[in-house]
């Protein structure tokens, strides 16, 4: 039966604690105010400040049909760019990374500085001014090390996550921190399946046996309540401290990012995230020794990452539109690391390569669930607390959209 109500009337009969109505994945016009009130609003992981060493050092990352071109300028202020002409509207910069003086659009040769500024324009008229043409600015903004691009005009600001995450931060040192790998996966499937699977482990112990072996998540409160316990015994002689900033909770006070962190025990035996929970690269920053834990932190809607002792994996999901997604994952290792000595880059890949394959394939077939007509919102279990909470804040900053007031 064909649904009727408009998109103030879903977003209020929406049940908290349930899965989505179908149009939330299915309708173009919700996908459009996601963009609009959610993507583009939010910041999203664009790198590591390590990417971005070097003046001309730069990077493109992609949201939708939006592209962003991140780069050092020669002046040394890192600057973030619409990666889109003046002239005609062409992409600039066909490269996903790597170091230039300027950027030259492929079109019809416009060239740019790393400041944005228009240097070259073939042929034109004598009223045309160059400086009227730089790119179009892109906001960037860094979190201890992590940086972040944003597409609206007015971003939250990162100040509270910024101050709040210091210290939890602090010892493993993001700034030092380096790529070691990176992978992208194409997801056949509306992005928020990806993000919400990405924020529950109820699917864990069917899906995932080699993560299941050594992550806690799974586990019900009584008993991993035992595990954690241990753990954080071992905090503080490895140089940490407890902290726990809501854990499935991504509302701050308006006009700030939602942030999150807190660090979960891995089973007994099982130290970092490896093939056989040993350590695979050297510890990060200041950290003394492996307390068998793991660090979740979320930073805006789609950029997460995990922090092991000796490694962290950063993931990015981004929509490519309605009915497609990207995850977008990066290795990344204490700054003076070497490849085939300090760490080996396929065996520091393996847990979160092969946990990533399984995923796509579960988001694939959800999505092609989620489209039947069959399909009915059903209720979320214990261990779907953290995918509740984003749904509900997702359903939170669509309701602010003018349209809907």
């Amino acid at each position: 039966m064909h649904d009727n109500r408009n998109i103030r009337e879903l977003i209020a009969c929406q049940k908290p604690g349930w899965s989505l109505e179908q149009r939330f994945y299915t309708d173009p016009d919700i996908y459009q105010l996601e963009l609009d009130r959610v993507l583009m609003r939010n910041w999203m992981f664009a790198g590591n400040v390590s990417e971005f060493a070097e003046p001309g050092d730069f990077k493109v990352s992609r949201m939708a049909h939006e592209s962003a071109i991140v780069v050092r300028g020669q002046d040394g202020e890192l600057r973030a760019f619409a990666n889109v002409c003046r002239h005609r509207g062409s992409l600039v910069c066909l490269e996903n990374e790597g170091n230039t003086r300027k950027f030259t659009c492929p079109y019809h040769g416009w060239v740019y500085d790393t400041t944005g500024r228009l240097i070259g324009a073939r042929n034109m008229p004598e009223t045309f001014s160059r400086s009227d043409y730089g790119l179009r600015q892109v906001s960037v903004d860094t979190v201890h090390g992590l940086v972040f691009i944003c597409f609206g005009d007015n971003p939250p600001s990162l100040s509270a996550a910024r101050d709040e995450l210091a210290e939890p931060m602090r010892p493993f040192d993001f700034p030092d921190l380096k790529v070691a790998a990176s992978k992208t996966y194409p997801i056949a499937a509306n992005w928020k399946l990806a993000v919400e699977n990405y924020q529950e482990c109820y699917h864990c112990a069917p899906a995932h046996p080699d993560y299941a072996k050594m992550h806690t998540l799974m586990l019900d409160d009584a008993k991993y309540a035992r595990v954690q316990k241990n753990m954080l015994a071992r905090l503080e002689a490895c140089g940490l401290k407890e902290f726990q900033i809501r854990k499935n909770d991504m509302h701050t006070p308006d006009g700030q990012q939602g942030y999150t962190y807190w660090r979960s025990a891995m089973f007994e035996g099982y130290l970092t995230g490896s093939r056989d929970g040993q350590p695979i690269a050297p510890l990060l920053g200041d950290v003394k020794g492996y307390d068998g834990g793991a660090s979740d932190i979320a930073i805006g809607p789609v950029s997460y990452f995990l922090v092991y002792s000796d490694h962290v994996v950063g993931y990015v999901f981004t929509p490519v539109d309605r009915g497609h997604c990207e995850c977008s994952v990066t290795w990344l290792v204490r700054g003076d690391a070497r490849d085939g000595v300090d760490y080996n880059r396929e065996e520091l890949m393996w847990l979160w390569d092969v946990t990533t394959l399984a995923d796509e394939k579960i988001i694939v077939d959800n999505w092609k669930g989620v489209q039947s007509r069959f399909y009915r919102p059903g209720p979320f279990s214990l261990m779907e607390q953290w995918e509740s909470g984003w749904v509900q804040w997702l359903l939170h900053e669509l309701r602010k959209a003018p349209q809907l007031l």
